[in-house]
């Protein structure tokens, strides 16, 4: 438990110490935001701090930190450095310069910010890899909350057509087409903010309920506590991304980053939503580890209940074990409302990537139909292939977007005479996470930790080289 403590600790004061390194790094000033120069009262509005910091929680958020949390808790405790390392030195960094740069580049999309710094062809290849990654992402956060609401529905006693999930898809689908189009302060600048508090309080309420149900969180040890023995490196390290460090939140940013009405709101919105996810991923982790029985250290209690109940079903497990009754309430709203908040910003990115690509002003109805229209056509389609086959190589994807952001980040800090090791050693971490995982991985290349390893951090050195010697090793600076 001390573990646990000293973690959050640690989060918080990372927000207030490391948080304001980065702010400083980067230098925010009092010119004029896109939101105020630009403001087409559609994506472009200023919002008040609370409303965007709220916001830009729930974008990144959704399910992730504590699905991801509590898969990561398989490993032991030891996700617990992870957790509060990786949001302090990686996550939060990433998100800041996430916003940050798509702010001093007119509210740009991530694709169209690495092209700035990285070139045309990473540009191209960022925007074909995050218009796939972001319809990904939206059509399995459709199937999953439809199948979710049949569930819960069924247990209730409801029979008919509400109990059908093809139902409920083209319902949540036709959400998504209504938030992706209106306004962002119509109707996600409305009732994210409310979301927001509830994922808050389900993570305070668990939190609570970890002590007052006298559970034991366990400290930390080094040592591998899964069943299967699964590697920690590189498969923690991807498992979770969201409580730590995820590539999605360089798609996400952009969009608070066009309602930000100063740069110096960003430490705030962008770096404190990434911290607070932290804590509510951190909670999620302590839960996982203290709420399940353990056999001969393993987590084999935990194990067995997402085997047998999935996700969801364990998220509703923990809430009611710490919170009794309103648990119930709050895992209801939880694992329902929060997949498809996060799922109808993909599309809205979706559609503005595609709006930075071909230069398609947004302002008219019809131009957001003509991209609208055929993403959410995309989205219906893919929805009908298996879930999993879907959702199996967004993990893997979800982590390269975080390391060529973070390199993109890097060569702009360069560009600008500024302090660049606080996002090129992140950077490079990332990498040997990411090309690790694909060598190893059997979704993917499949070929072992003797072969993986090595080669990731080969791959690893190689880019911190690149890096340096279009650099360093080349003096082209270029303007703020």
């Amino acid at each position: 438990m001390i573990s646990f403590i000293i973690c959050l600790a640690l989060l918080i004061g990372g927000y207030f110490v490391y948080g304001k390194v980065v702010e400083n790094t980067f230098s925010p000033d009092d010119r004029e935001t896109p939101a105020v120069r630009i403001n087409d009262g559609v994506d472009y509005v200023v919002m008040p701090k609370w409303k965007l910091f709220l916001v830009q929680l729930l974008n990144i958020a959704g399910l992730g930190p504590i699905f991801g949390a509590l898969q990561g808790a398989l490993w032991g405790p030891i996700v617990f450095l992870w957790i509060t390392f990786g949001t302090i030195f990686a996550g939060g960094v990433h998100d800041y310069f996430s916003g940050m740069l798509s702010e001093r580049n007119e509210g740009a999309s991530i694709s169209e910010v690495c092209g700035i710094y990285l070139g045309n062809t990473m540009k191209n290849v960022m925007r074909v890899f995050s218009v796939v990654l972001l319809v990904m992402v939206g059509t399995v956060f459709a199937v999953g909350p439809a199948g979710l609401i049949v569930t819960l529905l069924g247990n209730s006693g409801v029979k008919g057509i509400m109990t059908n999930a093809e139902v409920w898809l083209w319902i949540i689908l036709a959400y998504y087409f209504i938030a992706t189009f209106v306004p962002i302060d119509k109707i996600i600048g409305k009732i994210y903010p409310i979301f927001g508090i509830c994922l808050i309080i389900m993570a305070i309420g668990v939190g609570a309920g970890i002590f007052t149900h006298g559970y034991t969180i366990p400290e930390i040890t080094l040592q591998n506590l899964h069943p299967a023995k699964t590697p920690i490196w590189p498969v923690m390290f991807v498992s979770v991304a969201c409580g730590a460090i995820s590539g999605f939140h360089a798609t996400q940013s952009p969009l608070m980053a066009r309602c930000c009405k100063s740069e110096k709101q960003s430490h705030f919105v962008f770096y404190g939503a990434m911290v607070s996810e932290g804590i509510i991923a951190l909670i999620w982790a302590a839960a996982g580890c203290a709420v399940y029985e353990r056999t001969g250290g393993l987590t084999t209690g935990l194990t067995q209940m997402l085997t047998d109940a999935g996700q969801a079903g364990t998220v509703y497990d923990v809430c009611t074990k710490t919170m009794g009754g309103v648990g119930i309430v709050l895992a209801m709203i939880g694992v329902i409302a929060c997949p498809i908040t996060s799922g109808d910003t993909s599309f809205r990115s979706a559609r503005l990537v595609i709006a930075d690509w071909f230069k398609i002003d947004q302002k008219s109805y019809s131009k957001r139909l003509v991209i609208c229209v055929p993403l959410l056509a995309a989205g219906a389609l893919i929805s009908q292939l298996d879930y999993q086959v879907v959702w199996r190589y967004f993990s893997w994807s979800n982590q390269t977007l975080a390391m060529i952001a973070l390199w993109t980040a890097s060569m702009y800090l360069f560009k600008n005479k500024k302090l660049f090791w606080v996002t090129a050693l992140p950077a490079t971490f990332m990498t040997a996470v990411s090309v690790t995982y694909f060598f190893y991985a059997p979704e993917c290349l499949n070929l072992g930790t003797k072969v993986a390893y090595p080669i990731g951090l080969i791959a690893a050195a190689a880019c911190l080289i690149l890096f340096l010697s279009k650099s360093v090793f080349k003096k082209d600076g270029a303007k703020a």
